[in-house]
């Protein structure tokens, strides 16, 4: 008797906590549209849909939706990331409200993933309106070629899946997004950095490009970021110590690997920045190819950074 109470009372406990959760979604998803910052995102993007649909689509002739997300991957990951994003975590610090968050029974972990999938929802929201143009398009030249040719049609799989690559990288820049709202109580700089940081991801294998590709180049350029990332980790864990030993040890794992396959690191600073871009990897989605490794990508980044996000809330809540 005492085991299956002890099973309801865990059941019963599990079933609060998921509703304290769901309480948290919902309040931040109603928050957004209570305030200007939905109806803004949502206008912003339903008119650059709109306008190269218009444009490319029903004006140009062309049968390729992929050609709308295209054209509104720069304004999406330079403007619309940051505005939807800026508010999520900086807004809490900037009213003072962080600390009812620290002392609140329901754990960080549900208090972050409420927060994310309120803006995941929103931006699905805006794909899921999107999603109707190629069937508004296939009509149109249905009804075109009544009194013409029948060939024409729209291909789904190019849209659709185009679609589905948009909806997980914009997953992934919103759990960036996120994130760095969380290390700022000013929503101004958040937009700003997030939009930097998303330059850099849309840049990142034309400057690698840019940059020499010799081994001595290679090998000098890895080495004197670990001696960066050893700095930011002392600054995250507060360890002086621990973060000399793995910056230490990432230095002699780099040597040895330089030592016994110095032919890699030809070209390597290009190859490594090519696998994890963010837009390189979306370009097989342009072509109706379901990229299995990138869409893992794009979910594993998402994780990532949410974890980031929890860890960086955490670590504030004890200090």
């Amino acid at each position: 008797m005492a085991a299956v109470r002890w099973r309801s009372e865990t059941a019963a406990e599990e079933k609060r906590r998921e509703n304290k959760m769901r309480a948290i979604y919902k309040k931040e998803l109603k928050s957004y549209f209570t305030s200007a910052i939905a109806w803004v995102f949502l206008a912003f993007f339903l008119v650059l849909t709109g306008l190269f649909f218009f444009l490319y689509n029903l004006s140009g002739g062309s049968l390729n939706f992929s050609t709308v997300y295209g054209a509104i991957e720069i304004f999406f990951i330079l403007l619309l990331i940051p505005v939807l994003t800026m508010k999520s975590m900086a807004d809490e610090k900037h009213q003072k409200t962080d600390q009812l968050l620290y002392t609140s029974p329901i754990s960080i972990n549900k208090v972050v993933l409420g927060k994310y999938l309120a803006l995941v929802t929103l931006f699905a929201i805006g794909l899921l309106i999107v999603s109707l143009y190629p069937i508004i398009l296939q009509n149109l030249v249905h009804s075109v070629a009544e009194e013409g040719s029948t060939s024409y049609t729209v291909n789904y799989a190019v849209a659709y899946g185009s679609t589905l690559g948009f909806f997980l990288m914009g997953c992934a820049y919103i759990a960036i997004g996120v994130f760095v709202s969380s290390l700022t109580e000013s929503q101004v700089i958040a937009a700003v950095a997030i939009g930097v940081i998303n330059i850099f991801t849309m840049l990142m294998t034309s400057l690698a490009n840019m940059l020499p590709s010799s081994k001595i180049f290679m090998v000098c350029f890895f080495a004197a970021l670990i001696v960066l990332l050893a700095f930011a980790l002392n600054f995250w864990i507060h360890n002086k110590w621990v973060s000399a030993l793995v910056g230490l040890v990432a230095e002699i794992v780099l040597f040895v690997l330089y030592f016994f396959f110095s032919s890699h690191f030809d070209g390597l600073l290009y190859n490594v920045l090519s696998a994890i871009s963010f837009t390189d990897r979306y370009t097989n989605f342009t072509y109706g190819i379901l990229d299995v490794s990138a869409m893992l990508y794009y979910v594993s980044v998402s994780f990532l950074f949410v974890f980031f996000t929890i860890q960086r809330i955490k670590k504030q809540r004890y200090n």
